[in-house]
């Protein structure tokens, strides 16, 4: 990928200056405003790339990254497990919509209404998150969805499965945009995308280790009279409900609070995140805080990119075994050839990632890892539904591309956003508007079409695939000609790629 030549960090001078209705706003720390002479003499710029600054990163990436992979792949775990549930001994009739006498329209109604709570409740969740510190909220929602998850060990018919789900929802919904949000308060705009690729990264993880113990699983069907998917949601609930004792005590809200980190690396903390971070000690979000951002209509083009992403997301994270069982394998191998498609999406995210970031060119590297997607999925859609290998293949390819899409898109978002107070208002809305996508991805891979090889998911796939690449691209050029405009008319922050 090129180097892409981007924007130097802008100098504030006035606010009289600012004529784009985006970029003329105060930059605000706890109510203060900051001055010229706080950006070119500050220690905002001079300390960067110092071996001091290496050393924080270092330590930040050491308590914070593995525990919120961790956390993630806890959360994917319980919110996709139902998938591997539902193909479970299938063939033995102790399957999951079997013994509930669920049809395949009430399993898709089910899934659903976990998205809509999960749309409903991420908002709220993030203004919690600030008000009650990171470590509070997250421990609590651990603590929730894991005994959630494992009541669905005792579901008995429809009614039951969806309240259980929406339940799920509620408490899973703050969690991936509380993570994204909560980033910011520890790193940079370009540290961003390889941090949130590696907390992303562990859904994919999560899928492969979920085929694996759903294989292990299966092998314990009537143990203690119980069915292997009832003990697969107890024993990937337990975790999750434990763990929450250990976030909150390991998990650190703010530099500015962290008891491991010295009086000089908090101010070396707070000094690098003035302009492009979120803070602990800043006042809550103000009605004036979410009306700029939810009037900021630039913005509503990022959301309306990942609600394109989040159709291929939600349909893969769901129907990976389906999928599978549709290529020819069956009963427990079906599980076990899930895993393949998510440790290459792993490395592949991860690689993107650091790339995106690397080079300062997000909007580029999602419109083609996108359109990478998209081939996979118009492959799978036009090849003969006995081509089980190449459409195997096809599997991998597209889950690789629409996984390693994602984290430059939230990091492309998050870069834009020039107002620190309603940060968390933003990234959740984003992720609110991926919710109808996710909504549209329960529906696509219907039951009937198997002996197709489900072209409508496919095809459904594929078409918003090159929507995401097309509207990165437009995306893209409308922040060029827009910054163009902003230097010929003395503007001081420009848009970032």
């Amino acid at each position: 990928m090129p180097h892409l030549e981007t924007d130097p960090a802008p100098i504030l001078e006035s606010d009289e200056k600012m004529t784009d209705p985006v970029a003329h706003e105060d930059v605000e720390s706890n109510n203060e405003k900051i001055t010229p002479d706080a950006l070119t003499t500050g220690s905002v710029y001079a300390n960067q790339g110092t071996q001091e600054e290496r050393s924080l990163i270092f330590k930040q990436d050491l308590r914070i990254i593995p525990l919120c992979s961790f956390i993630y792949l806890l959360c994917y775990l319980d919110r996709s497990n139902i998938g591997n549930a539902k193909v479970l001994n299938q063939e033995d009739g102790d399957d999951l919509l079997t013994e509930t006498n669920m049809t395949n329209f009430q399993f898709t109604i089910a899934l659903m209404v976990f998205l809509i709570a999960y749309a409903l409740f991420e908002v709220p969740s993030n203004y919690m998150l600030k008000r009650l510190k990171p470590s509070n909220w997250i421990a609590f929602l651990m603590l929730s969805w894991g005994a959630i998850t494992m009541g669905l060990g005792g579901v008995q018919n429809f009614g039951s499965v969806t309240a259980v789900r929406f339940l799920l929802g509620v408490f899973e919904a703050g969690l991936f945009p509380g993570l994204v949000y909560y980033l910011t308060f520890w790193y940079r705009t370009e540290e961003r995308s390889i941090r949130v690729a590696l907390v992303l990264a562990s859904a994919t993880l999560a899928g492969a280790f979920g085929g694996a113990i759903a294989y292990g699983v299966g092998h314990m069907n009537g143990t203690s009279g119980l069915s292997a998917w009832r003990w697969l949601f107890i024993l990937e609930g337990l975790p999750s409900l434990l763990s929450a004792v250990a976030v909150f005590f390991l998990l650190p809200d703010y530099p500015e609070t962290a008891g491991w980190l010295s009086s000089a690396d908090k101010q070396l903390a707070s000094d690098r995140l003035r302009l492009e971070g979120s803070h602990g000690h800043s006042s809550h979000m103000t009605w004036a805080d979410a009306k700029a951002t939810l009037l900021d209509l630039r913005l509503y083009a990022h959301y309306i990119i990942y609600f394109g992403i989040s159709t291929p997301f939600s349909s893969l994270s769901l129907f990976t075994p389906t999928i599978t069982a549709g290529l020819g394998y069956s009963g427990l191998q079906a599980q076990l050839m899930t895993v393949p498609p998510y440790a290459v999406s792993y490395v592949v995210t991860i690689l993107v990632s650091w790339s995106a970031d690397h080079f300062n060119a997000r909007a580029l590297h999602s419109a083609t890892f996108a359109t990478i997607g998209a081939i996979g999925f118009l492959a799978s859609a036009v090849l003969p539904p006995t081509s089980y290998a190449a459409r195997y293949g096809c599997l991998i390819v597209a889950a690789s591309g629409s996984f390693s899409c994602i984290p430059p898109l939230l990091g492309w978002l998050s870069s834009n956003l020039f107002s620190t107070a309603a940060v968390g208002l933003a990234i959740a809305m984003n992720i609110s508007f991926g919710a109808p996508g996710q909504i549209v991805g329960v529906w696509i891979y219907k039951a009937e079409e198997k002996a197709d090889g489900y072209p409508t998911g496919h095809w459904t796939n594929c078409a918003l695939l090159f929507f995401v690449a097309v509207g990165c691209v437009g995306l893209l050029v409308y922040y060029r000609v827009s910054n163009g405009r902003l230097r010929r008319t003395g503007g001081d922050r420009f848009y970032k790629y």
